[in-house]
């Protein structure tokens, strides 16, 4: 068990929404105790107090641990002896800030959906107080612990591309091509701009691919960018259901983001290319195993999971299958708890420099996560100009 190799203790752990029938709350708990790092022992898991005191009971929590809300939650933990350490915030855009504050100020380590929050100035307020509490802070970029992602990480920062010129990125489904929400209350709130907040697609699917290219090529530096919105289904309207952002790097490189959810036929077609001077390779979220890899002048090649042939990384080598079993999105979520786990348990050992380089989205990629939709609204909201980054 992860926990037992590193000799410390188990997090406990509690959560924030993802009740019954939601599927990210599923993936949080799969994922967070895949390895024995975190025990979930309390949670406030719905606004209607019975039925989430029902669904917790039905998954093993002690009924004294079950809270009608996060404040209550937050207060009486901090009474016990055993009280959670941690605390997953998997509810609806509109209340992240106040909850992640609220546990920061309760001395919690948290890992939040994305987005973190709203606008840059309250990002600033729980980067301040993350770092006044030194707590650690996760954000859940869910698709970052996959190995080959960092398989071309490790190729680009070792100059087998080349120079970097062009950073193509996509996530564009067709589940709402129709006005679907009509029937969905899962999709009702997620375009309405009261719980949302400034923006749909951009900030539901755009950013993950956004930040897939970051993890990838962390050095190019977003220098201006262009964005054109759109709401193909009127009914969204102030909010895009599709939108695509022109990005110029400080070294020269462009980019393109294109984000929807009206991309008729599609199922996820989150793909991110990068193409070099040399050589350019290419991820696709429906293939997490393989990466392509094309050198001018020579035949593609398909790089895949679990084979000697990668960058012996620990961030590549960290199979929980053997190379030609399919790995998927629980398998990557596992490998983020894992390292928010051992970035926590570090930080109560008082031991912070044993993962001063370990790679997890935090609380500055949820920053800067929320600047970037700050700044796509106001080029679109303003003919769709060049607005410097």
């Amino acid at each position: 068990m992860f926990s037992e190799e590193l000799g410390f203790e188990t997090i406990r752990w509690g959560m924030v929404g993802g009740g019954r029938g939601s599927q990210i709350g599923y993936i949080h708990r799969a994922a967070a105790q895949r390895d024995g790092a975190f025990k979930l022992i309390a949670g406030a898991f719905d606004l209607n107090f019975e039925r989430g005191k029902d669904f917790g009971k039905n998954i093993g929590i002690a009924e004294d641990r079950l809270y009608a809300n996060y404040k209550d939650m937050f207060e009486a933990e901090s009474k016990r002896p055993d009280g959670i350490q941690a605390v997953s915030i998997a509810t609806p855009n509109s209340t992240h800030y106040e909850i992640a504050k609220a546990a920061l100020e309760a001395n919690l380590h948290v890992v939040c959906e994305k987005p973190l929050c709203f606008t840059s100035q309250e990002a600033d307020e729980l980067l301040k107080l993350a770092k006044d509490k030194n707590r650690v802070f996760g954000v859940t970029y869910g698709y970052t612990g996959a190995q080959m992602i960092h398989q071309a990480r490790k190729m680009i920062e070792n100059g087998d591309l080349g120079e970097i010129r062009i950073v193509n990125m996509q996530f564009a489904h067709g589940f709402h091509s129709e006005e679907v929400e009509i029937n969905d209350p899962g999709t009702k709130w997620r375009v309405s701009p009261e719980v949302a907040g400034p923006t749909y697609v951009l900030g539901d699917v755009g950013t993950h691919a956004l930040f897939l290219a970051e993890v990838m090529a962390p050095q190019l530096k977003v220098n201006r960018l262009l964005c054109s919105r759109q709401s193909f289904v009127k009914s969204r309207a102030p909010l895009e259901d599709n939108a695509v952002v022109l990005l110029e790097y400080e070294n020269g490189a462009i980019g393109t983001l294109w984000a929807s959810a009206v991309n008729a036929g599609s199922m996820h077609q989150q793909k991110i290319r990068i193409v070099g001077s040399k050589a350019s390779i290419e991820w696709w979220d429906e293939h997490p195993n393989q990466l392509k890899y094309e050198v001018q002048g020579e035949p593609a090649r398909l790089l895949d999971r679990g084979m000697g042939y990668l960058y012996q990384d620990e961030t590549v080598t960290c199979d929980r299958l053997g190379g030609g079993h399919a790995e998927g999105l629980f398998e990557s979520w596992a490998n983020l708890y894992e390292r928010f786990g051992r970035a926590m348990q570090a930080h109560n050992a008082n031991n912070n420099d044993s993962v001063k380089d370990l790679i997890y989205p935090n609380i500055h990629d949820g920053a800067a996560g929320v600047k970037f939709l700050e700044k796509c609204v106001d080029s679109a909201n303003n003919g769709s100009v060049w607005v410097k980054y």
